[in-house]
Order: C-alpha cells, then sequence, then structure tokens
C-alpha cells in the first residue's frame, strides 16, 4: 500500500493590498448624487430677516458698539456723528484696537443699503470681525412683514 506525501504546502498568504476598485466605484456614485442635490438644497434656502434667537455674544470681548437709528442716524456709543466723521472714527478704532469686534444694531426700518454701506466702511478701516444685535427670543411676523397677533387664550 502506497501512500501520499507528507509534506506540508504553505497556506495562502494573507492580500496585503486593499482592492480600490469597489471603494472609488462607491465615491463616484457619492459625487454624482451629490452634483445632482447640490443645486437642489441651494434653492430650498429661504431666508426671513431680522428674525433672530442668536447666542448672546461673550461678555470679556473687547467690541465697539455702532447702531443705525430709523432716522437713519449713525451712532458710535452714544455719539451721533455724519457719514463723514464715522469713515474716521472707525478708521482710528481700527488703528488702536484692530482686533475688536464691531457689534452692529440696527433697527428694523433700516434699508439694507444702509447697513451695507456701514459694514464696507468697517471693512475699509479694517474691523472685520462684524457682530449684528438683534433682540433675544422669536421674532414672528405674518406673510406681510408685519407683526403676528398673538394666539388667543
Amino acid at each position: 500500500m502506497k501512500f501520499g506525501r507528507l509534506e506540508r504546502r504553505e497556506a495562502p498568504k494573507p492580500m496585503g493590498e486593499i482592492n480600490m476598485t469597489p471603494l472609488i466605484d462607491v465615491m463616484l456614485v457619492l459625487l454624482v448624487i451629490f452634483i445632482i442635490a447640490a443645486p437642489l438644497m441651494g434653492s430650498a434656502l429661504k431666508l426671513q430677516l431680522p428674525k433672530s434667537d442668536a447666542a448672546a455674544p461673550s461678555p470679556g470681548a473687547r467690541f465697539i458698539a455702532l447702531a443705525i437709528t430709523p432716522e437713519g442716524d449713525y451712532l458710535l456709543g452714544d455719539e451721533k456723528l455724519d457719514p463723514a466723521s464715522m469713515r474716521e472714527r472707525l478708521t482710528q478704532l481700527a488703528a488702536r484696537q484692530p482686533d475688536a469686534e464691531l457689534r452692529l444694531s440696527a433697527d428694523q426700518s433700516v434699508p439694507y443699503g444702509k447697513v451695507a454701506q456701514l459694514i464696507g466702511w468697517a471693512q475699509k478701516a479694517g474691523l472685520n470681525r462684524i457682530a449684528f444685535v438683534a433682540e433675544t427670543g422669536e421674532a414672528s411676523t405674518g406673510a406681510d412683514g408685519a407683526p403676528a397677533k398673538a394666539p388667543a387664550r
């Protein structure tokens, strides 16, 4: 009777490489999904200004208080300034406190163009940290933009 050989064969070696083909396929499918979904997400964005439930700013930060009244006057702290003086003062403040935060309070009736103009002056002066101040709590408005009436109890 003859027996077979009693030699040991080596076990198969583990693969030292990762098969990248399935990973690439999954990544390409995700890329196509994001390319299709991105325009749809952008059109769904609806902003309703000036509502805000923002967190209160940190009390320890250095800041410059700036306001625009309903009449369109500019206030730096409690000081009323004309546009030329406001630009000059912003430049001076930026030179003294370049890392200070500008806290902008604008009345709801102030046109957006005036607010944007003031932001431009601040950025040109070198104040790039700008915070918008709003009342805390949920402000509700109706479809016409007028304040909504409180529900009857």
